[in-house]
């Protein structure tokens, strides 16, 4: 009962909304021509970083590459990679880009919890300590928004998730208990000489349920997990101004925290509003299982791989030391670990039943966008990537450093922007077969009316 009560707030929340946003949208143009693709395949295109001259600096992050293209895209060369090929390797955990100084980024390295800054000639030129040792991997982007330096120098990003012990589960002397997890989480800004933490915006996150039970006759640990395939999300991102944006979900609005700490309120938007029947909501949660066990059985091979498990066993071996996965018959997975740890000799072992919450729990509404879904470009506007689809492409929607709807840009098919260039220059990974390309394209101007 009560979530269908939070339901019905929040379709009533939705349509006084649009009734108060601006009723005209701009409408949905097609980005420009593409005018330069790089001849180079790559793995992925994760982050661009714009350089004077058309020069940029791409992050190869599943191929575990950063290159520097010239202004044709035709040439390039090599800044950091994961093989011997150079003296500046890329470590075994995935590191990320960050716009420094002037010409200058940054690759964050965790493994090394350090910051290697590259100069506008791809040139490593020295190391700089990660300010924060234990935030060092939220600064790698992705998911978690891009992080950025403001005009007083300061780091921006989202701080790592802070976990507390929930006490109200009740677990028994020595038995491990799940923390309670964070349904908000935080934008901070680092000074990187004094190693000041700055609280910037507060903003709201897909809450993550999670449930374990332990077996005492077997010794197996069961952890169950409970997902949201489609959450109500707010996200973050930084304009090249410093200003930090907090992208309201529910009623699509944008929150502005100027770099001195003025708080703006924007007006909210207009959007497209979709709503979703039971059958939407049955097909999201079939294609968000199949998507989610694809990559359990990726990460489990993984392990496998690295424990020195036998790939082709098909069962749990319950003599020799090690860990083997054991696929059920309705997607999940259990993980055997070596020796007998239950009664009677049973392997002890940890299974990972996959629930989704009831229909009634899910929006009625399709959400604006997910989590991740913004950033800033190189003239002071956010682009917010919707969940909006025209013939196969993604809408972005640019807003402006007031927080107003200024214009709504059609991305063609199988592309994702990864960064921006000042003029309106877009860039993209785009997929070319079995490969990654980088893309260059330009927003075309507004048709005058």
């Amino acid at each position: 009962m009560k979530n269908m009560v939070r339901s019905s707030i929040v379709a009533l929340t939705l349509i006084a909304s649009a009734a108060g946003a601006q009723q005209v949208l701009p409408p949905v143009r097609p980005l420009g021509p593409v005018l330069s693709t790089s001849a180079e395949p790559l793995a992925s295109v994760s982050q661009v970083r714009a350089l004077p001259g058309g020069r940029v600096i791409v992050h190869d992050l599943t191929g575990r590459r950063v290159l520097l293209f010239d202004s044709t895209f035709k040439s390039f060369t090599v800044v950091a990679d994961s093989t011997s090929a150079t003296g500046n390797a890329y470590g075994s955990r995935l590191g990320g880009l960050v716009t420094f100084r002037g010409d200058s980024t940054l690759f964050v390295d965790p493994q090394s919890i350090s910051m290697l800054v590259i100069d506008g000639n791809g040139k490593i030129v020295r190391t700089m300590a990660a300010p924060l040792p234990n935030e060092v991997g939220a600064l790698i982007g992705g998911p978690n928004g891009t992080p950025g330096f403001d005009m007083q120098g300061r780091l921006v990003y989202r701080a790592q998730q802070r976990f507390a012990m929930n006490s109200s589960r009740g677990a028994a002397p020595g038995q491990f208990q799940l923390p309670a997890f964070p349904e908000s989480s935080f934008v901070v800004r680092v000074d990187l000489k004094t190693r000041k933490v700055d609280t910037a915006a507060t903003f709201r996150i897909p809450k993550i349920q999670m449930n374990m039970t332990h077996d005492e006759n077997t010794g197996n640990v069961q952890v169950t997990t409970t997902v949201n395939p489609m959450p109500w999300t707010d996200d973050w991102a930084m304009l090249s101004d410093g200003t930090v944006a907090i992208v309201r979900g529910q009623d699509y609005r944008v929150d502005l925290v100027s770099p001195d700490g003025q708080k703006t309120a924007g007006p909210k938007m207009g959007f497209d509003w979709q709503r979703l029947t039971d059958e939407d909501k049955t097909a999201i949660i079939d294609s968000s299982r199949t998507a989610i066990e694809k990559q359990r059985a990726t990460m489990m091979a993984q392990m496998a791989g690295s424990s020195g498990a036998d790939s082709k066993a098909t069962s749990a071996d319950t003599g020799k030391a090690g860990t083997r996965q054991r696929p059920q018959a309705d997607g999940t997975m259990t993980i055997s670990m070596g020796g007998r740890g239950g009664a009677g000799g049973a392997p002890s072992g940890v299974s990972l039943p996959l629930n989704f919450v009831s229909l009634n729990e899910m929006p009625d509404y399709r959400p604006a966008f997910r989590q991740g879904a913004s950033r800033g470009d190189a003239d002071g506007n956010l682009w917010i990537r919707t969940s909006k689809m025209v013939n196969g492409g993604t809408v972005y929607d640019v807003i402006s450093n007031k927080g107003e709807l200024k214009d709504r840009i059609l991305i063609p098919p199988g592309r994702v922007i990864a960064g921006w260039g000042p003029g309106g220059v877009v860039y993209m990974g785009v997929v070319d077969g079995t490969i990654t390309r980088l893309e260059r394209a330009r927003v075309a101007p507004a048709t005058a009316k």
